[in-house]
């Protein structure tokens, strides 16, 4: 199965993800929120090769907000690139999608009773998230989304292991939020959660599973690979310091 369509997965990154407001401003998109991290703060250009003049309201707008002037600049934006550059706008970031059919993740093996859908989160689950730097304005940015969405939690044993959050936006399913206890990584939870989201994915419908990952974090890319999903698209943030 080919890889999805990049306008879909953009609609799926924006829907399954969503900012508390969002903007039109020529051909930005600005999007606005009390915190939930840089993507539900940056704005977006649709195409490429934006204008001073729309760079400098879109900043101005942005600074009105009290946000930080914050860019989302894709792969195919090179211009926009250049532009932000010129103003001194600092790279941040620099991100992948990657993703799989969902029919090959549907193969991972989830034993029973380690892995659970269950909305709204327990207390454990947020307490994981809280544990790995996922707070409460994120939980937030999960309570908002609009559609199909679940979280997910897994279990090694008897001790609890894992959360993640799981929405899907028409052919496209996105995992956000995936978190293992320090203690029990590589123990299998992150990887039958995955194998979880695929056959949650599969009953609405989705036929691919994507997750949105930081060049940087070595260890999450090499997780996902393993697990068959490929990147699809790379963007990074534009902002000032």
């Amino acid at each position: 199965m080919s890889a999805p369509d990049p306008g879909v997965l953009e609609a799926a990154f924006a829907a399954t993800w969503p900012a508390a407001a969002r903007q039109r401003l020529g051909r930005f998109v600005l999007q606005q929120s009390p915190g939930g991290g840089r993507r539900v703060t940056a704005a977006g250009l649709i195409g490429d090769g934006a204008g001073a003049d729309e760079i400098d309201a879109a900043m101005a707008r942005m600074r009105d907000w009290g946000q930080v002037p914050r860019f989302r600049v894709r792969a195919d934006q090179a211009r926009l690139d250049a532009a932000l550059a010129a103003r001194g706008l600092e790279v941040a970031a620099p991100s992948q999608i990657l993703a799989a059919p969902v029919a090959a993740l549907r193969a991972i093996e989830v034993p029973r009773l380690s892995a659970f859908e269950i909305w709204p989160p327990l207390a454990i689950m947020t307490e994981i998230w809280e544990d790995g730097g996922i707070g409460p304005d994120r939980c937030a940015v999960m309570a908002r989304t609009a559609g199909a969405r679940t979280a997910l939690f897994g279990r090694l044993g008897d001790r609890p292991a894992a959360a993640a959050f799981l929405a899907a936006s028409g052919p496209v399913a996105m995992l956000h939020a995936l978190e293992v206890r320090p203690g029990l990584r590589r123990g299998g939870a992150g990887r039958r959660l995955v194998g979880y989201a695929a056959r949650w994915a599969a009953g609405r419908g989705c036929r691919h599973l994507a997750v949105a990952v930081e060049a940087a974090d070595a260890d999450a890319r090499a997780f996902y690979a393993a697990l068959g999903m490929a990147e699809t698209g790379r963007y990074h943030y534009r902002e000032c310091q």
